[in-house]
């Protein structure tokens, strides 16, 4: 969602001032960050009427914003576009989207979403999705990059009614290895809940912080890989599982799937986010029901 940004500044403190009044000039500086930290959020719901999906109420405050393209089928489109740039220490973004009971709606971000150094506290997101009967949701945001000493917590949240459908993609980067970087220290937190049915089927946990690089190198967290991304499908059994295992014989990163509790997860490990993005995109073109995003290809 998320790119640099001109609002951060420090505060301006005078000759002698650091030494006069070290305490002012602290709180000074501190109040200065708190006032520049990014608050975003964005809460929707589409319809569908006459077999078309049509959005409903739409509500958006802060620095984050929503645009939905022309629609190349029956179902609808939502871009996410954070308009501050990208996310650091403090800053909260808070996401919401409701598909009405027949509705079908894809969401993506306008570009990745860029975490940079927190001088302490963590960035904050939250996500939820509630998806009535016989409507579907892709969520498919492009990857989440997180730069050396980011923090991030997020958490995702999502409400499937029985006869609802759910095509979830996240993608985290931990350094772009293109460009030579490695997040080495740093903090994320991510945490899923899924419901069906008002049941919680699916409930996981994610920490890393301190000596992420170190974490990552060890064989039975990411044998040093720096791109992860997690695949959830709802409805989604052993037959489905198959054919992803099959697809996936043919990529380059490594990949595992599973099924359990009426839904399938495929979790791909790569060492960089181009190999990463790549494979994904043809493991995503089988289980979507309709094309992905024209911006993600």
């Amino acid at each position: 969602m998320l790119a640099p940004s001109l609002r951060r500044t420090a505060a301006t403190v005078g000759p002698g001032m650091d030494d006069a009044m070290p305490g002012a000039a602290t709180a000074a500086t501190s109040e200065t960050f708190a006032a520049n930290r990014a608050a975003g959020s964005v809460a929707f719901e589409v319809r569908a009427r006459d077999g078309v999906t049509r959005r409903g109420e739409l509500d958006e405050s802060g620095s984050l914003r929503v645009r939905f393209p022309s629609p190349d089928t029956e179902g609808l489109s939502a871009v996410f576009v954070n308009t501050a740039g990208g996310v650091a220490g403090g800053d909260r973004f808070d996401v919401a989207v409701t598909a009405r009971s027949g509705s079908r709606i894809t969401v993506t971000t306008a570009a990745a979403e860029k975490v940079y150094r927190s001088h302490g506290p963590d960035a904050r997101l939250s996500v939820a999705l509630r998806v009535e009967d016989d409507a579907h949701l892709a969520w498919l945001p492009q990857e989440t990059i997180l730069f050396d000493r980011a923090r991030l917590s997020r958490r995702i949240e999502i409400d499937l009614s029985d006869r609802a459908s759910l095509l979830l993609c996240e993608m985290v980067v931990f350094g772009r290895a293109a460009m030579g970087e490695r997040m080495v220290e740093g903090r994320f937190v991510d945490q899923w809940r899924l419901r069906r049915g008002g049941r919680l089927v699916f409930a996981e946990n994610l920490r890393l912080d301190g000596d992420i690089a170190a974490r990552l190198d060890r064989p039975a967290i990411a044998k040093g890989a720096a791109a992860l991304a997690t695949v959830l499908v709802a409805p989604g059994d052993e037959a489905l599982v198959e054919r992803v295992r099959a697809t996936a014989a043919g990529v380059g990163v490594e990949v595992g799937a599973s099924a359990w509790n009426g839904f399938a997860m495929v979790r791909f490990c790569a060492q960089d986010a181009a190999r990463l993005r790549g494979d994904l995109i043809a493991v995503l073109g089988l289980l979507a029901p309709a094309a992905l995003p024209r911006i993600w290809l």
